[in-house]
């Protein structure tokens, strides 16, 4: 069975619509190496030490953009159709050295790493050595959060009770909306030169800082137009000197693209997907956001385009499809910047987690789906790539077709598309404060599974919270075994507690302290990049920036979130249940047999491992026992987190995203009481622990129905099924008919893996013969060879599931 899915799934040949579209993804996919590029660390180190110190912060920030893109290497490789790299060549990542300068032992680490490796060279190393660790080694912001972040923080964060995003990345995971195809950076330069002309320094006691802003805002919209002008320019010049006549066409065609874009408004459909492009490398170059920019509701911004060209005669869908799949082969070309550390572990892949959406709601509530749609779908089935990310929206209103197109391509068992609730994402963007203009027409997901505003937000990431460790320091006193330290407070001796409600006491208080204790991080790190990082570019396409002459990273968007994403609801809850029947309903055990048992991982507890195991009620089963004290964790994570202000006016919103740090976060615990084992992963999202729902799918969305998902800010559902289970007709429509039940319960996403357990078995044992079996891990996916093996076996062992008979 393995070796004939082998054959016909994993040993791939040659994708793509056109002969200069398969060259272009064969390069791509097996022709390129991942490495470190300096030049980016190099030219903000020069541009940092010559204006430093002459102007304020935001006009640093901007006049460092513009120096960048004056200076940087352009790459235009034969039969590219969209131009614009991060580094000097495709898959050469850039570094951050302002956001974390990296040592010369990080460097060995990401050139020695067997997966998500980065080549460094010996020059490469001089640079870092010499040129970059001087400067930014006191600057950078990991030295400033590492100065200033309390003990108490750092002895949870140490524990691996909590992970921290900005360390090194910054603030930025948001979408586009369609403003950058109705403005080029010319229009966005004169808005803000008008602004400057009517500063009032007599009556506007912010003019000073408005003047700043909008000061640094001008110089990155002169960066993105001169990167415009620097490519036609190339273009123009390898025309001049190529001898082929059909490369020297396409070539004059790239320099009359970027003659229009980015400084003028797109005219063209082509036009439209290059100032995206352009826009995405100009964000990701500006600041690292990890997450890339994603380009929201891309079908619906490009279908304008696509239908005029097509009615004036300027585009067949042909055209269309091959300069979408260019497209995605520059999403694959970027991979994400190196991390090391912690940050490796919440996220140890090259993905960079943009996220394409389609078919979503229109402004007017109308259905979205259109052919560029159905192209999109079609160039994400034919390309195959690891990015971009893609998903489908589905409401009430969309086609039977569509849906089951999407199906047929994600039952392929590749891991893509990702599935949509488009009303549950615009109640939950109302319940969180939006308009319902504002939820509607730009309710979309990014990176992964988070809902916000495109073009309207700062929605930002601050780091995944381990919900069941709280239980385990509760149960210890506030103890840590993984550190040796005490972490947490001390919530009682559990020998002494004489009801299940002291358990749930204990759990309460320990929960307040470590989420006072990761807010009071979350605070001080945001001032530091409200005062230290601005990014004036992001802020140029954010609304309500410019108006109110105040950056994204300061407050400036007309809607800011901040996610603590928590990973292990489904541990947490079959945890409690063990305790409340077994210890203090049916009292077969005591809170010390179970505590020692957790201790010793279950060595020589054969019963009462079978008792916790295999006759305790599970989350995922629709048993109203488990999923009650689901909820009750539920409202306890919304009363503890959401809510909670931060300095730049953002509301600290719960959601349930694991990325790869569900691994982590079981690695740095002991085992569970509902009998997972020591240093298991945890499981991802809201899916249920592994094994442990065995009454199939749709008892599995049920359980994860009474999860209040409209009041988060995304939750991330994996169900995994064997090839045959969804195969054919029925097996099309039973997929069809799960997401559409439980998108009628209120869940916000689901997705699927698609592949059989003895695959992935001789997979790892045989990882030669799989270079491209790819699988979903949390709301990316990733080429199974690229994941350590306890990754690999996490997804191993999720369940497999059946519609029965």
């Amino acid at each position: 069975m393995a070796t004939a899915l082998k054959e016909q799934k994993f040993v791939e040949g040659i994708r793509g619509c056109t002969d200069r579209i398969r060259q272009l993804r064969e390069e791509s996919v097996h022709g390129a190496v991942p490495t470190i590029s300096m030049e980016r660390a190099v030219l903000l180190t020069e541009a940092y030490q010559q204006y430093e110190g002459t102007c304020s912060i935001p006009v640093l920030r901007g006049k460092a953009f513009y120096y960048l893109m004056a200076h940087r290497t352009l790459y235009l490789g034969r039969g590219s159709l969209i131009v614009g790299e991060k580094g000097p060549k495709p898959w050469a990542a850039p570094t951050f050295p302002e956001l974390c300068c990296h040592t010369l032992e990080d460097f060995d680490t990401l050139n020695s790493r067997e997966r998500v490796f980065f080549r460094v060279t010996d020059e490469d190393k001089r640079i870092q050595r010499d040129v970059i660790i001087p400067y930014w080694k006191d600057r950078a912001m990991l030295t400033k959060m590492n100065g200033l972040l309390p003990r108490a923080w750092q002895k949870l964060f140490a524990a691996g009770m909590f992970t921290e995003f900005l360390q090194q990345r910054g603030p930025g995971h948001t979408v586009a909306d369609g403003k950058i195809y109705w403005k080029g950076y010319g229009d966005f330069l004169r808005d803000i030169q008008e602004r400057l002309a009517s500063l009032d320094f007599n009556n506007d006691m912010d003019a000073l800082e408005k003047r700043d802003e909008w000061e640094g805002m001008a110089w990155v919209c002169r960066g993105m137009i001169l990167l415009g002008k620097r490519y036609a320019a190339l273009a123009r010049d390898m025309a001049a000197k190529e001898k082929d006549p059909a490369w020297r066409r396409d070539l004059l065609d790239i320099a009359a693209v970027c003659d229009v874009v980015p400084e003028h408004r797109p005219q063209t459909f082509r036009q439209a997907i290059q100032m995206y492009w352009f826009t995405h490398i100009g964000v990701t170059t500006e600041m690292n956001n990890w997450d890339a920019y994603s380009p929201g509701k891309f079908d619906q911004y490009l279908e304008p385009f696509y239908d005029r060209d097509l009615a004036e005669g300027r585009l067949t869908r042909d055209d269309a499809k091959e300069l979408l799949e260019a497209l995605w082969i520059q999403f694959n070309n970027q991979p994400a910047p190196p991390k090391v550390g912690i940050t490796l572990k919440e996220s140890a892949t090259y993905t960079d987690f943009c996220n394409i959406n389609t078919g979503a709601l229109r402004s007017d509530g109308t259905c979205g789906v259109s052919d560029v749609s159905y192209l999109i779908l079609e160039v994400m089935d034919d390309m195959r790539l690891l990015q971009p990310s893609s998903n489908v929206q589905i409401s009430q209103k969309t086609p039977e077709r569509f849906l089951r197109k999407a199906l047929e391509i994600s039952r392929k068992g590749w891991g893509q598309p990702a599935f949509y609730n488009s009303e549950a994402i615009v109640q939950e963007l109302m319940y969180l404060g939006k308009s319902l203009d504002d939820a509607r027409a730009c309710g979309i997901a990014s990176g992964c599974v988070e809902a916000g505003t495109a073009g309207k937000e700062a929605y930002v990431l601050t780091g995944y919270l381990n919900i069941p460790k709280v239980l385990e320091l509760a149960l210890h006193r506030g103890y840590d075994a993984y550190t040796g330290e005490k972490a947490g407070i001390d919530v009682g001796d559990p020998l002494q507690f004489a009801s299940y409600d002291d358990v749930w006491q204990a759990f309460l208080k320990e929960l307040k302290y470590v989420v006072d204790v990761k807010v009071v991080g979350n605070n001080l790190i945001e001032r530091l990049y409200m005062q230290y990082m601005p990014v004036p570019l992001l802020s140029v396409i954010t609304d309500d920036c410019i108006a109110n002459g105040k950056d994204y990273n300061a407050g400036g968007a007309r809607y800011n979130t901040s996610y603590i994403q928590c990973v292990g609801i489904a541990t947490i809850t079959d945890s409690l249940a063990v305790l409340k029947q077994q210890v203090f309903e049916q009292r077969r055990f005591t809170m010390e047999d179970i505590i020692t048992a957790c201790d010793r991982d279950f060595d020589g507890d054969d019963a009462l491992l079978d008792v916790v195991l295999h006759h305790t009620p599970k989350y995922g089963n629709d048993d109203d026992y488990a999923d009650a004290i689901l909820h009750d964790v539920d409202r306890a994570l919304q009363a503890t987190i959401a809510g909670r202000p931060t300095p730049k006016g953002s509301k600290t919103v719960v959601e349930f995203l694991p990325t790869t740090c569900h691994v982590y976060f079981g690695q740095v615990m002991g085992a569970s009481p509902n009998g997972r084992r020591a240093h298991v992963p945890l499981p991802d999202g809201i899916s249920p622990e592994k094994g442990a729902d065995t009454h199939g799918p749709t008892a599995v969305i049920k359980s994860c129905a009474k999860l209040e998902q409209l009041k988060t800010g995304g939750a991330l559902l994996n169900q995994k099924f064997t090839p045959s289970v969804v195969a054919g007709p029925k097996g099309l429509a039973c997929l069809a008919a799960l997401v559409r039940s439980y998108f009628t319960m209120d869940g916000h996403h689901i997705q699927f893996n698609v592949v059989d357990r003895e695959t992935l078995l001789d997979a790892q044992r045989h990882p030669e013969q799989y270079e491209n079996l790819i699988v979903r891990v949390a709301g990316y996916s990733d080429y199974f060879n690229n994941l350590d093996k306890a990754l690999q076996d996490e997804i191993i062992n999720r369940t497999e599931q059946s519609f029965g008979a």
